[in-house]
């Protein structure tokens, strides 16, 4: 009669169990489909193994991205997770601790749970001090069960969210993309006296570089050069309010000087000196065969003229690091001879080969001094074919622009 007596509670026991994993499960799958958030499942998987279960000791590990986060526990010192973590990292299967381990960090607890995803790791459990020692097998396997579905869910949560985030990405980069297509033009001008030609290779289809032209009559124009710090949408914007400061700036004042002074305080009230742009401007009279320019920290174009090689790298400092720019220095050259003017971005000189060799300024200086005499479009022609024979299928770290002008006798 006892016997039977003890056979019928071991089975009301057992299914009192089943009852519980089978609830337990239901609530946990509803929580997913109700797509509750990563410290919801993390409260629910603690509450469950330590009310329901009966678990004294518990701590689990979630990977994310390249670090692990101890995302809930029951009566641990998380203090030790690093060390932990690399001993957790050893295991691929479910492990019972022993002493002959000598794992002192793991002391107090009994299993090691891992669970693994396209054989890479995304969380381990490690538990201890379960209190009813009776059926621990299936308690140990459910609760591995329990441990799988909530480390699964939360991997599926992560890589949605970052397939969101690449989308997002990809979006800006398009907007970005776009914007800055519209901002630079597609024609430059070519004529009698004077001729123009441009390359543009952005950095993943988004850059900061920015070139432009402005005619003011028949025998002045003006063209200019700048390198906007940042990349992506932000970037693209303060590109576009740039372009929109200089056209209106440019035909206001009679000098550079005051020009840039206006241009920089523009810019300074928009960015506060988060952002800044290394700006290099010119303006030709051909009339009376003169350049006039200021650079404001730009990397200093070349001009060859006769037997000259001349650098531009008189100014000032950045446009928008200052509230106000001190020093401003407009220079003044006499146009006596056929002049090259090339302007470029630091993407040019800082391109890489292979062998982590720099494209460099004495190369370009060497290359200006060899093909002076060709028209712009023939010398960018040129250049690019230099460009891709140095870099060998290398990839482009950064962007690269170039505003190559020809003045002619």
């Amino acid at each position: 009669m006892n016997r039977e007596l003890s056979l019928l509670e071991k089975l009301e026991k057992d299914l009192s169990l089943k009852q519980l994993q089978i609830k337990a499960l239901l609530t946990i799958t509803q929580a997913i489909n109700d797509n509750v958030s990563a410290d919801g499942l993390f409260n629910m998987y603690k509450s469950f193994l330590s009310w329901e279960m009966g678990i004294e000791k518990m701590a689990l590990f979630v990977r994310t991205a390249d670090e692990w986060d101890c995302t809930t526990s029951i009566n641990f010192n998380i203090d030790k997770s690093d060390e932990i973590v690399q001993i957790l990292l050893q295991h691929k299967r479910l492990h019972t601790i022993k002493s002959e381990d000598h794992y002192d960090s793991l002391k107090g607890f009994d299993i090691i749970i891992p669970v693994f995803h396209k054989d890479l790791p995304i969380s381990y459990a490690i538990i201890g001090g379960i209190k009813d020692k009776e059926d621990i097998y299936n308690k140990i396997q459910f609760i591995t069960t329990i441990t799988n579905i909530i480390a699964v869910a939360i991997e599926n949560k992560r890589l949605f969210k970052k397939q969101l985030e690449q989308e997002r990405y990809r979006r800006e980069m398009e907007l970005a993309s776009e914007v800055q297509r519209m901002l630079i033009p597609e024609l430059l001008p070519k004529e009698d006296k004077f001729a123009f030609s441009k390359i543009y290779k952005p950095h993943f289809n988004i850059g900061g570089d920015y070139i432009d032209f402005f005619r003011h009559d028949e025998s002045r124009f003006a063209f200019c050069i700048a390198d906007i710090s940042g990349k992506g949408v932000s970037a693209a914007l303060l590109m576009a309010n740039f372009q929109a400061m200089i056209q209106s700036l440019i035909f206001q004042y009679r000098d550079l000087e005051t020009f840039i002074l206006a241009l920089n305080q523009a810019v300074y009230r928009i960015t506060k000196s988060d952002k800044y742009i290394t700006f290099f401007v010119a303006e030709v009279d051909l009339k009376n065969k003169i350049l006039k320019y200021v650079n404001a920290g730009h990397f200093p174009p070349f001009l060859k003229m006769g037997d000259q090689m001349i650098r531009l790298d008189q100014g000032c400092s950045f446009i928008g690091a200052f509230e106000k720019l001190e020093n401003i220095k407009e220079q003044v050259i006499h146009l006596d001879d056929e002049a090259l003017i090339v302007c470029f971005t630091d993407g040019l000189p800082d391109l890489k080969n292979k062998n982590e060799e720099f494209f460099g300024d004495n190369t370009l200086e060497l290359f200006v001094n060899k093909h002076h005499d060709l028209s712009p479009e023939l010398f960018n022609g040129k250049l690019l074919d230099e460009i891709d024979l140095f870099r060998d299928n290398e990839p482009i770290e950064d962007d690269i622009a170039v505003l190559t002008c020809k003045i002619y006798e």
